[in-house]
């Protein structure tokens, strides 16, 4: 009998290409087919046939507080009652303009968007427009937005500039980006003697999440701060997935690095779409209306996306939040690889906050190249049968999982039993 999913992907293929909007939901990289889900509470989905699943990936990160948190859901109700957008100034817009400020110190300024792809394209053309320069860094792996500049893979060798890695991304596009290896030092400093004062910008995440979770290696967010204030280029953290996820501090205040822009998303939003971008204030005032750099939106500060923010905002704010949410998280991954270990299956984990990730390989990897010798195979038939036994993780090997404040101690002792029976029959 055909399950309501298989039904409903087969009715969405012929409207919507590959059946899904956004390509990691099709499930081409774990093969089968995706789940389309109904509902949501706390740490449990349900799906269109009824089943629950323990969820980690929390819409890819903004669920913090888990699926449906009462305070969220109320200011959302509230919010929605005034009326849903304005296209003009909110009050609500200032106080969470100046929450991010207060809880951030690098950024002076801050400007809303509705997108992460929308933040790091604006925060891109806002660093050249502020140096006068067209050359920008980036990382393999690393994930900022689906932005022509920034699709691009690395070129044959250290100091080439990058390809497209899309179709319809022309090659002259991302002709003055130029892509490194994360956790490159070397590599680093062999481009900026090269090309130091045609830098415009160097983009990275300051914990890696789009090729799986990688962590900076000592001493890398600290030589590109280093880089870039001798060279007078910009560093821009991308802390999309990182903000607010990792610490009340981001990424920046964990690794005590403050760089000159920072993007922003997901937790901000509280699962609404939502992201910003914001930094010193002499930077952020090249931008329209006072400044020459345009950046605008419709939709930018919608109210109730705002509002869904600032619920979340609040909550996390607690004392000890970060303090437990890091504990579950780590239970989580202890639990998990000592059950793999117990019955010779090879896997490494680490997390950092609320997130984590499993790899089937000898060690936890520190570039994009050490991702790709994990055994996806393996993952694959992971990913599978913990799917039948109730638990949802990301699904593609190389995607960062997410713990949230509503897993329980009952949710991590299931998926660890959960995982513990699968590995007993490799």
């Amino acid at each position: 009998m055909t399950s309501r999913n298989q039904q409903l992907f087969e009715q969405s293929q012929k409207v919507i290409p590959g059946g899904v909007n956004s390509p990691v939901r099709a499930f081409k990289s774990v093969g089968g087919h995706p789940i389309f889900f109904q509902r949501g509470q706390g740490s449990h989905v349900w799906d269109v046939d009824g089943k629950s699943y323990i969820d980690y990936v929390g819409s890819w990160g903004p669920l913090i507080l888990g699926h449906a948190h009462p305070e969220v859901v109320k200011a959302v109700q509230d919010t929605v009652q005034n009326g849903l957008t304005f296209g003009a100034p909110t009050e609500s817009e200032l106080e969470i303009a100046e929450l991010i400020c207060k809880l951030l110190p690098s950024i002076e300024q801050v400007r809303l968007v509705s997108s992460g792809t929308e933040a790091g394209m604006s925060a891109i053309r806002l660093a050249r427009g502020y140096t006068g320069r067209s050359k920008i860094i980036k990382f393999e792996g690393c994930y900022h937005g689906h932005d022509d500049a920034l699709l691009v893979k690395a070129g044959s060798g250290a100091l080439t500039f990058g390809n497209p890695s899309s179709a319809g991304v022309p090659a002259e596009t991302v002709g003055h980006t130029i892509v490194l290896d994360y956790n490159d030092l070397p590599g680093l400093d062999a481009v900026f003697k090269q090309f130091g004062d045609e830098i415009a910008a160097v983009i990275v995440e300051p914990v890696a999440g789009n090729m799986n979770l990688v962590a900076p290696s000592e001493g890398f967010l600290s030589s590109l701060r280093n880089l870039c204030t001798q060279h007078g280029s910009v560093l821009i953290f991308d802390e999309v997935m990182t903000g607010f996820r990792v610490g009340l501090g981001c990424a920046q205040g964990l690794y005590q690095i403050q760089p000159d822009l920072t993007t922003l998303g997901k937790v901000i939003g509280g699962g609404m779409p939502m992201a910003a971008f914001g930094g010193r204030r002499d930077i952020m005032q090249c931008l329209a209306p006072i400044g020459s750099v345009y950046q605008a939106g419709t939709l930018s500060g919608n109210p109730v996306a705002v509002a869904a923010g600032l619920a979340t905002l609040k909550q996390i704010m607690a004392e000890g939040f970060y303090e437990q949410l890091g504990a579950k998280t780590q239970q989580l991954i202890d639990g998990v690889t000592t059950a793999a270990n117990k019955h010779g299956v090879e896997l490494t984990a680490q997390s950092i906050g609320g997130m984590f990730g499993f790899y089937f390989r000898k060690g936890v990897p520190t570039s994009f190249a050490e991702v790709m010798e994990c055994d996806k195979d393996a993952f694959n038939r992971f990913f599978h049968a913990m799917l039948d036994e109730g638990v949802y993780f990301a699904p593609s090997a190389f995607e960062a999982g997410f713990v949230s404040s509503a897993h329980s101690e009952q949710d991590i002792n299931q998926t660890v039993s959960a995982a513990d029976k699968i590995f007993s029959a490799w």
